[in-house]
């Protein structure tokens, strides 16, 4: 009796809520699916708005609305922070529509998941590196788009962090009295990163070094 009693229940729930145990393609079209995700999408709902791109992608590989939905599962892991899935999924819109009108805004926000990521100039580059590299792609390829202009200005932010951390690096070896590598990082900034917020300071270190070498020969 309890059995049967707990199976109705549970069947009602199940009802109720819709469970995606039961849920099949004739009872979600590829549009309601694009549909229910941007609903999900535009309200914040990140999570909800995947699930059901994935659905759609899974269910409806070659329809109209896949392709939304391949790039709209990279727009929501971005928004979560979720920089590595996110890479993925734009990488992955690259490769399978290389000619798609989007392909500007998807190489941008590569860049954007990189630049998002950038650590203080005492602290490891590297994501500053790949934000540069992939910025100065866009630039490159599409140098009239409006999202080469935006990269423009996260690239100059990137040039900077770089900047500033060899300046720093550039400090700690001259301030342990290692002057020739000192000398190394100053003359990067000066010759890799012109106008980036501490090229006179890393000059008047230069002539500092030098000094100091002299002295030291």
């Amino acid at each position: 009796m309890r059995y049967s009693r707990l199976l109705i229940i549970l069947v009602v729930v199940l009802t109720a809520s819709g469970c995606a145990l039961f849920e099949t393609r004739e009872n979600r079209t590829a549009l309601e699916l694009a549909q229910e995700g941007m609903a999900n999408y535009d309200s914040g709902n990140y999570a909800k708005a995947i699930d059901r791109f994935e659905t759609l992608k899974d269910w409806y590989p070659f329809s109209k609305y896949a392709m939304l939905a391949e790039l709209k599962i990279a727009d929501a892991h971005y928004h979560r922070q979720e920089f590595e899935d996110a890479i993925l999924a734009y990488e992955e819109f690259e490769n399978l529509h290389p000619r798609n009108e989007a392909i500007p805004y998807v190489i941008y926000q590569i860049g954007r998941c990189y630049f998002d990521r950038m650590d203080t100039i005492d602290r490891d580059q590297s994501t500053a590196i790949k934000a540069i590299e992939v910025f100065q792609r866009l630039i490159q390829q599409f140098p009239d788009d409006i999202y080469a202009k935006r990269a423009g200005h996260h690239l100059t932010e990137a040039l900077k962090t770089i900047a500033g951390h060899e300046f720093y690096v550039g400090m700690f070896y001259f301030k342990n009295k290692r002057y020739k590598a000192a000398l190394n990082r100053f003359e990067s900034v000066v010759t890799d990163y012109l106008d980036t917020g501490v090229h006179y300071e890393a000059l008047r270190h230069i002539a500092l070094c030098e000094e100091k070498l002299k002295q030291e020969g």
